[in-house]
């Protein structure tokens, strides 16, 4: 079982950029596609960003795509999201995931995730 911990959000100004990191525990986690997902409340987990096993495959919602870069580096176990472009509708609480899947870009087996963090974007 892979255990993530996610870092890296906080307050910042809209136009403002942040990067969380997701660390995973174990050895698998470069088998594993890895994504991101946010959630604000009332609404369902939203998955925004998405990479497989390598790297080479990422896909994104429309609502991220040009601001948001999601990329890994499996050599240290960690996955990253890079935000850009912040806006205050952006503020929600970011989840990494994994799935078991290397191919699974749509999570749709994501089976671990992290405790999640906070991002706020006020204008």
């Amino acid at each position: 079982q892979v255990q993530l911990v996610e870092s890296g959000g906080g307050l910042v100004q809209a136009g403002g950029s942040l990067r969380l990191s997701c660390a995973a525990s174990g050895d698998t986690f470069s088998t594993y596609a890895m994504g991101w997902f946010r959630q604000t409340p009332g609404k369902e987990r939203e998955l925004i960003a998405a990479i497989n096993y390598s790297g080479g495959t990422r896909n994104y919602a429309d609502s991220v795509k040009g601001r948001f870069t999601i990329s890994r580096d499996n050599a240290k176990n960690t996955g990253y999201l890079q935000m850009n472009s912040l806006k205050p509708d952006d503020t929600a609480v970011y989840y990494c995931a994994t799935s078991p899947s290397g191919w699974d870009t749509r999570l749709n087996l994501a089976n671990n995730w992290g405790q999640g963090t906070q991002v706020t974007v006020f204008a």
